[in-house]
């Protein structure tokens, strides 16, 4: 019913084209209020089949499509804030886009998204989806065994939930072996790991990031946060080898298993070290996190900064960075951000803070697709504890952190275009 209902939307909306006498103009800069459903709003006009202009550095990132009324209204009950312009305005604004360090790109379909999460998803897991939802941008859940199977083909971008792919369960053993949630995890995942024929979870997590990693090369778009970020390149390069303790596996560790890891393998970094203590909530030396709770500051004091690209001749790094402000309040996570060093060359630093080695935000090709990591655990819960109840986002419609998960949901849509003139 869905499906017919959106079916019958589009064709409406294409038989009454105004015949290009009007635009919608969405800003995104501080004038607009719903900037999260703004996302929202121009995935449902593409979902519909309508083309998308995404200004690139014009009033923060702003959306342009042709005017409907049906549009219009869908606006309205979203709260998004839409101006009716002329041609002659939009013309305008193209001779401004021209002269400046700014840009046009046309979106031109809804991309397919998944996530990838577990059938016990905790409240407070994942931004991603607490996002998705928010904004109203539809999507599809897999986990391993859907992606074991090959039903990745089926997506064009794809969300990892905040897993731990070493199998260590997230390294909670210290603080929480003995909650009923924890150990109804470890359950969950044993078994699944026997059904699909695995000796361990850590080998099922392996073949589940070199799958992830053939997706990508394919062709696909991946997206991740926290600890998915480090963990998927530890599995990647630890592929053979048992970094997982005993407590974890029920056996010993590789004793030699940091000098066999494979960099080559990763998709983002090199050269880290893999903590194989389970009483250390930490996966390896790639992460930022302060371990002294004294060091912690306000989200304030912990900003980040994102660079400015030029959208021209960077429009990928310039869509993921769309912005009303270049700094945006830190928040921690397992994984916080990036040491500098220990990331690859070809990958683009997206976010720093500034005079440091921490990156927070990075970007790099992986064969005909894309990777884009993202530290930290939810943009508006700086501290982020374990039974925190889920962000309500209805309280954060503007969230620069937000913004920047959303951009790389629209970004598998867009297609270059020439600039009017």
């Amino acid at each position: 019913m869905k499906g017919l209902l959106r079916l019958a939307c589009t064709l409406w909306l294409l038989s009454s084209t105004p015949g290009g006498a009007e635009r919608l103009l969405v800003p995104m800069d501080l004038t607009q209020q719903q900037h999260l459903k703004a996302y929202g709003l121009a995935f449902w006009v593409l979902d519909r089949g309508i083309d998308v202009e995404w200004l690139l550095n014009y009033r923060g990132g702003s959306f342009a499509f042709e005017a409907h009324d049906l549009i219009a209204r869908e606006a309205r009950i979203r709260g998004v804030t839409v101006h009716t312009i002329s041609e002659a305005d939009m013309a305008r604004i193209y001779s401004e886009i021209e002269g400046a360090n700014m840009d046009v790109v046309r979106l031109e379909k809804a991309p397919r998204i998944a996530v990838y999460t577990p059938p016990n998803k905790q409240p407070w897991d994942d931004a991603v989806t607490l996002a998705l939802e928010f904004a109203g941008i539809d999507y599809e859940k897999l986990w391993d065994e859907e992606v074991l199977a090959g039903r990745l083909q089926d997506f064009d971008w794809l969300h990892l939930h905040h897993e731990d792919f070493t199998g260590q369960y997230g390294k909670f053993w210290a603080s929480f072996r003995n909650e009923a949630w924890y150990r109804g995890q470890q359950r969950l995942y044993e078994a699944q790991a026997r059904s699909l024929g695995f000796a361990k979870v850590s080998e099922q997590k392996k073949a589940v990031a070199r799958r992830i990693r053939e997706y990508v090369a394919g062709g696909g778009f991946l997206f991740a946060m926290c600890s998915a970020t480090d963990t998927f390149d530890i599995a990647l390069a630890s592929d053979g080898v048992d970094l997982a303790h005993s407590v974890f596996d029920g056996d010993g560790i590789d004793p030699d298993g940091q000098g066999r890891l494979d960099y080559s393998r990763c998709v983002a970094f090199e050269d880290f070290t893999v903590v194989t203590d389970p009483i250390v909530y930490e996966h390896s030396d790639i992460d930022t996190t302060p371990r002294d709770a004294r060091l912690i500051r306000t989200p304030e004091a912990e900003y980040f900064t994102l660079f400015e690209f030029s959208a021209r001749h960077d429009p990928v790094p310039t869509m993921l960075t769309q912005c009303h402000t270049s700094v945006v309040d830190g928040f921690l996570g397992q994984t916080t951000a990036f040491r500098r060093h220990l990331i690859k060359d070809h990958v683009v630093v997206l976010a720093e803070v500034e005079g440091t080695d921490i990156v927070k935000y990075i970007h790099g090709q992986v064969g005909r697709g894309t990777v884009t990591f993202y530290g930290g655990h939810d943009p508006e819960d700086h501290k982020h504890h374990v039974g925190d109840p889920p962000t309500q986002l209805s309280l954060h419609p503007t969230s620069p952190g937000y913004r920047l998960i959303l951009n790389n949901v629209l970004f598998p849509a867009a297609r270059k275009k020439q600039r009017k003139t």
